[in-house]
């Protein structure tokens, strides 16, 4: 059979017959070239992985690039003849197959590329883990040198700055230091504010300047892999039309994965038994970056501010319990007072006494007690507090870590942004082709992205508010049933039960939607198109941050503001659905059932969302990968003592961004500082976690994850706009919690306005309204009148309304207006954060001192050692006709 011809070159023509000969699976072998050394000298700075197959550019690796994609376009067309099946398997696998190929040319030209900008590779597909291939990469010294002089990285230089404490603070830092000695990491990490390297931009012109006594450890791991991955972001492939970086590449599956490698594990970091240690924050940006490392030392820092206020809230909660027994938890538990209450609910429920409520009314009183009020205006203190001792905390660590003067530059282009980019020029180009020129997005385009983003976000608040009124007919239809129970064992406990359950229902629901709305949240963004990687992450956050903090939220908010404030009264009472009405409070408010709420969604989030997943998740999705690479359980034990150290990594979770990790702390800071005047153990309780966390983390990053590209920044970003905002409603939300759930405010009402003798004393049965039983509505009374053992005329309700005898029976009485006037007035609170702004400075005095001197021994430093390089060789020779040394680029 004579085979047809293509237009191709002899040598691929004669190779492509010679193809046709071998047979299936068989391959023409060559020297593989090795740029890097397997000696273990050089440093593999970044892994790409990629799948390993043998494929038909596999066969003659003598050939060159154009030629192997010439001969794949000879073979495409020839895949139809029968005579080509016995090489490519059949037709039904010639997609398949010129997929894979065109995959290993786009990869052998990526390849070329990183090679032409200087750097080492070598590659490893002979490894314990089958399907897989790994490709090493090595930054030489004179690479590195010129990739931190285009970055302008700040390196380390010769010089030494020392500050000189004032001397006032001399004994007291001494003193402090020998406290917090026992405290501190045993990392041998030296470095503090008062004794640092003075550092300066790279620059190959001035090596002179830098300490370079050891030059393999110049460069540290962390600057390394960085200068690589800015490297390999500038490499492109070229496929047609579009051009594929590092990125592309991975989604199109020419890499499977891109990391660099762990090679530090932090004992005195990650073990639990160092829990009350500091972190060795420092190790951890040279390690991770500063963009991590700001992450631990904000999370450090609060977690050390939780002590005081967690300190502060167990002394409100001891006193509490100590003055249980005061007046008004007397009065009600007083059996004397034959105090009838009106029914719960219609028809089922029927009359009952005031001191069923007692055990209620203590419960209520541990944490609805004059210290709550104290404890509320002391965090509202705290939060700006910790805002402002963040402030100060974030200038140190830009000092030490020289990032006073570093401006973030501008990202390049996402590539979905050049995608659309691209389109939208191509449509131009064919409506008006002498008229063409480039084209950027602009809100026309998103608008469609923008339309969906409203339609989807009042959709899912319409959800939250849907799932919100379910769970509030759940509570008001188990309620009216089990008062209607026969055994009356159920029948006392009926709020308890309801409550607890409701609860339970609420915490599992906000743990699922928690899941669906960061699904949603991401799908909203990638809509919108954005052009960068950083606008990109700040519309994401803030999406997620909204949809998060309406699902934990909106019940809380439901109890604290209106439950029990639209139920009407006796005789007019607003329904809900049919006979059931609206849900009303305790007796003693609806402080107490916040605190359920508060308590039980926090506690739930924290042990199964924030703990229970964040270390069941990674090792279910390492055992998954595992199960894929086809590994015996058997041999796995003994398979990851022999395993590599990148090939270890393999195995790790991919590290995908801190969003995560700062949405968990948001959300608990909401939870420490919005309500927390109805709970005051809540920063208690996120102290105990966090000091988990801290090290949960610190596990995760360095053991189930693998290692993040260093990233440069010098603060937290949008996060920390969102701290403030929740800050700032902090004390709004606190305020109107203590105005308007608590009984506070109707308490010092009735004590220095309406006592007889300036005691609480005939509290309880000021704030008790009468009604009359026969102005009950048709069908609404109690189907057993007489359960009390005796008929009743009147009945009493907690609200502040005429009697019905008067000349306006039941309508708000002068005390309603009275309390709520001094409800309103007690918000001037709200004035003491901005107090706390005014009063401490941003920046620490010390640090701009510190930073002025460096600056200014940097410059003698750099005029010294330019004087001494200049004028060495005069000394030496006094030649006038010798010129001086030039100095030139390493």
């Amino acid at each position: 059979m004579e085979l047809p011809k293509f237009q191709c070159s002899e040598l691929c023509w004669s190779y492509f017959v010679q193809c046709l000969n071998l047979k299936a699976g068989e391959a023409a072998s060559g020297d593989q070239h090795d740029l890097c050394s397997k000696d273990g000298q050089k440093h593999m700075d970044y892994i790409l992985t990629y799948s390993t197959k043998k494929l038909f550019s596999d066969l003659h690796p003598s050939l060159s690039l154009k030629e192997k994609t010439c001969c794949l376009s000879c073979c495409q067309p020839c895949a139809r003849d029968q005579s080509l099946r016995k090489y490519h398997g059949g037709t039904q696998k010639q997609s398949l197959r010129s997929q894979e190929e065109e995959k290993v040319l786009c990869r052998e030209e990526f390849e070329d590329n990183l090679k032409k900008m200087g750097l080492h590779l070598e590659k490893d597909e002979s490894n314990r883990i089958s399907g897989v291939g790994f490709l090493k990469i090595h930054a030489p010294w004179d690479i590195l040198c010129r990739e931190a002089e285009f970055l302008k990285l700040k390196m380390p230089t010769k010089e030494f700055y020392q500050a000189t404490p004032q001397h006032k603070m001399r004994k007291l830092n001494a003193f402090f230091k020998r406290i917090t000695a026992p405290l501190l990491p045993n990392v041998g990490d030296t470095e503090t504010e008062d004794i640092k390297k003075v550092c300066y931009p790279f620059s190959r012109e001035k090596l002179h300047l830098f300490d370079l006594s050891d030059m393999d450890s110049f460069f540290d791991t962390k600057t390394r892999s960085l200068i690589v991955f800015e490297v390999l972001k500038r490499a492109k492939c070229n496929r047609g039309e579009n051009s594929w970086g590092l990125n592309s590449l991975i989604a199109h599956g020419v890499y499977t994965e891109a990391y660099p490698l762990h090679d530090v594990l932090y004992r005195e970091w990650a073990s639990y038994s160092n829990f009350y240690k500091y972190q060795p924050i420092s190790l951890i940006r040279k390690y991770f970056g500063e963009k991590i490392g700001l992450y631990f030392a904000w999370l450090g820092l609060y977690t050390q501010m939780l002590i005081f206020a967690a300190i502060v809230g167990v002394l409100v909660f001891l006193y509490g319990c100590i003055t249980v027994d005061d007046d008004i938890p007397r009065q009600i538990c007083d059996k004397r007072n034959n105090i009838t209450m009106c029914p719960l609910c219609d028809k089922s429920c029927s009359y009952w006494k005031l001191t069923m409520a007692c055990g209620t009314a203590r419960a209520s009183h541990l944490f609805d007690s004059t210290a709550t009020v104290l404890f509320s205006i002391f965090m509202a203190l705290w939060a700006a507090m910790f805002m402002e001792s963040w402030k100060r905390r974030q200038m140190r660590l830009n000092y030490m870590w020289d990032l006073t003067n570093f401006e973030e530059e501008e990202d390049h282009p996402r590539a979905d942004y050049k995608i659309k980019v691209h389109q939208k020029t191509l449509n131009r180009m064919q409506r008006k082709p002498h008229k063409a020129k480039a084209a950027k997005l602009t809100w026309r385009d998103r608008m469609p992205a923008y339309m969906t983003f409203i339609a989807i976000m009042l959709l899912m608040f319409l959800m939250t508010f849907a799932i919100l009124f379910g769970v509030i007919i759940y509570r008001v239809t188990t309620q009216a049933s089990l008062q209607m129970s026969s055994m009356p064992s159920i029948r006392a406990n009926v709020r308890l039960t309801v409550k607890s359950t409701a609860v339970i229902i609420n915490v599992v629901v906000i743990l699922i939607l928690d899941e669906v709305y960061s699904k949603i949240a991401r799908w909203l963004t990638i809509l919108e198109v954005p052009k960068t990687d950083k606008s990109f992450e700040q519309r994401l956050i803030l999406k997620t941050f909204i949809l998060k903090f309406l699902n934990a939220f909106s019940p809380i908010f439901y109890i604290a503001f209106i439950r029990g404030k639209l139920i009407g009264r006796p005789g007019n009472y607003l329904y809900i659905y049919k006979s059931y009405r609206m849900e009303e409070c305790a007796h003693t408010g609806c402080l107490m059932e916040l605190c359920i709420q508060l308590s039980i969604t926090m506690l739930g989030k924290q042990l199964i969302q924030n703990n229970l997943f964040e270390i069941g998740i990674p090792k279910l999705k390492k055992l998954i990968r595992r199960i894929k690479t086809k590994r015996a359980p058997v041999q796995e034990e003994q398979d990851d003592k022999d395993l590599k150290r990148y090939e270890a990594d393999f195995f790790l979770e991919p590290f995908v961004s801190l969003n995560p990790e700062y949405m968990e702390m948001i959300i608990q800071f909401g939870f420490v500082t919005l309500f927390v005047a109805s709970f005051p153990l809540a920063p208690l309780f996120a102290l105990l976690n966090n000091v988990i966390e801290i090290r949960l983390d610190a596990k995760k990053f360095v053991a189930e994850l693998r290692r993040p590209v260093a990233a440069r920044a010098k603060d937290i970003g949008i996060w920390y706009n969102l701290l403030r905002g929740i800050s700032k409603a902090a004390i709004i939300v606190n305020a109107f919690v203590i105005a308007f759930t608590s009984d506070f405010i109707p308490r010092l009402v009735y004590q220095y306005g309406y006592s007889p003798d300036g005691t609480m004393h005939g509290f309880i049965n000021h704030t008790l309204s009468y009604f009359n039983v026969s102005h009950f509505q048709a069908e609404t009374h109690p189907l057993q009148p007489l359960h009390l053992g005796y008929k009743v005329e009147v009945c009493r309700y907690k609200d502040y309304r005429m009697a019905p005898w008067s000349f306006n029976p039941y309508d708000i009485s002068k005390v309603y207006w009275a309390i709520l006037a001094g409800r309103l007035a007690f918000n001037v609170v709200m004035l003491l954060s901005d107090f706390v702004d005014w009063v401490i400075p941003d920046i620490p005095k010390e640090i701009i001192t510190r930073i002025y001197e460096e600056k200014m021994q940097m410059v003698e430093f750099f005029m010294r050692e330019e004087h001494s390089l200049y004028s060495m060789p005069m000394l030496d020779n006094q030649d006038e006709n010798r010129p001086t040394p030039q100095l030139r680029r390493s």
